[in-house]
């Protein structure tokens, strides 16, 4: 791995702001999908399997990127808590990002139900059918979705906080790629 830089990448910045409109259309969509039992349904449902596998995709991208382009430091005067729930979070989002879909597509599996991506191109199913593991994989789609939610919220609010109050570069170094230098203390 190469040393951290004091910004991010383009290509993470991009795969990052993609994923974040990603992911928050496909919690509406899936609230919607829940939502409804009209025709909108199936629509919901003909986007919701396509962009699942997209952001699975995106996530094994940006697992890459971010592996072998570690992301820069957190500011040095951050306490040791708010360090560790940082990393924390980032590892949270990474794991949801990747077991949301894989687990949407093994419910859908096991539920005999084909994953399609258009109107020809079908995935193979990835888990036995099985009634009761459908069930138990709705509940876990259904509480990870509630737990992606919680963690991007807590994510937002965090960037908010370090581009708002704190105003110490980070969240500036994910929106223009560059993080102002450090304020002087000895200046007036």
């Amino acid at each position: 791995m190469t040393p951290a830089p004091n910004t991010f990448t383009p290509t993470a910045r991009m795969l990052h702001w993609l994923m974040a409109v990603l992911i928050l259309a496909m919690l509406f969509i899936g609230v919607g999908m829940v939502a409804t039992v009209s025709a909108r349904h199936e629509w919901l449902l003909a986007i919701h399997k396509p962009l699942g596998v997209a952001i699975l995709l995106l996530a094994v991208a940006r697992l890459a990127v971010r592996l072998r382009h570690p992301p820069p430091p957190l500011p040095a005067d951050l306490s040791a808590s708010q360090k560790l729930a940082a990393l924390a979070s980032h590892w949270l989002l990474y794991f949801l990002m990747l077991t949301m879909p894989l687990i949407g597509w093994a419910m859908l599996s096991a539920g005999g139900y084909p994953v399609m991506l258009g109107e020809s191109l079908r995935l193979p199913p990835i888990f036995p059918t099985s009634p009761v593991a459908f069930a138990v994989l709705r509940h876990m789609h259904t509480g990870f979705a509630m737990l992606l939610f919680l963690t991007f919220l807590a994510h937002m609010a965090a960037a908010l906080y370090h581009g708002l109050i704190r105003r110490d570069g980070v969240l500036a170094s994910m929106l223009r790629g560059r993080r102002p230098p450090p304020a002087r203390a000895d200046l007036p």
